[in-house]
């Protein structure tokens, strides 16, 4: 147990440069919900829900995140800062990181029945600050959600999802590899072609202003005696 609690607290300092040491990751309100979590879980397992919710409470009032105790969260995820929401039928993968002011949130069913409604986060998922990914979708592995996204579809596997309602930035996979990404944003490499875009529709915008400005000189001439000789004969 204890070096499995080391090993969490390593890939938590592999994701943040901040803390100096593990005793202050102990402190990272993320780590106390996700501990109190295991034990609500355990509880709603094994049907103790009343139990269940009055550990999720005081886990919710000591950190200000709020997992419901029927989620299921894999290895060695880290959620930073905290105000976060994940609701019941979430299933969170191994290795993922959830920034703040987040909420996986579910759709109301029709029938009024319960379900699967909220949504699934595969492996080495990142999900920015602010985000909402709503209902009972699936964020491929590798996947990236950036900074207040709003995702209701599927995310295929290794996609960086951007924007309200978000969409697909279109960088292959294979061109962004690394093991981690802050904030499920990338800033330079991943977003080269959309740059190299708006730098050619720059340089079009900028011709096109010269070709108009060249035609105006052309007519310059031609429409000042016009003018002229439009006074004298007045």
């Amino acid at each position: 147990m204890f070096e499995r609690l080391i090993s969490y607290l390593d890939s938590v300092r592999a994701r943040d440069p901040a803390p100096r040491s593990r005793w202050e990751i102990l402190l990272y309100p993320g780590v106390w919900a996700l501990a109190y979590h295991r034990l609500a879980h355990w509880l709603f397992e094994a049907d103790l829900f009343f139990l269940a919710r009055l550990v999720n409470h005081f886990s919710r009032w000591m950190t200000a995140i709020d997992i419901h105790p029927g989620a299921k969260i894999g290895k060695n995820f880290f959620i930073d800062h905290g105000f976060t929401v994940i609701g019941e039928t979430a299933e969170i993968g191994d290795n993922v990181t959830i920034y703040q002011c987040v909420t996986l949130g579910g759709t109301n069913p029709t029938s009024g029945q319960g379900g699967k409604r909220h949504p699934t986060l595969c492996d080495n998922v990142i999900i920015g600050s602010g985000a909402q990914v709503i209902g009972p979708i699936t964020v491929g592995e590798r996947a990236r959600v950036g900074a207040n996204a709003v995702v209701t579809d599927d995310v295929p596997e290794g996609a960086t999802m951007i924007g309200l309602k978000a969409r697909s930035t279109l960088v292959p996979a294979e061109t962004w590899l690394r093991e981690f990404i802050p904030y499920g944003t990338p800033c330079d490499e991943p977003c080269e072609p959309d740059n190299a875009r708006v730098d050619a529709l720059e340089k079009e915008l900028a011709a096109l202003k010269a070709e108009l400005q060249a035609i105006r000189q052309q007519q310059l001439p031609l429409d000042v005696p016009a003018a002229r000789k439009s006074g004298t004969d007045s």
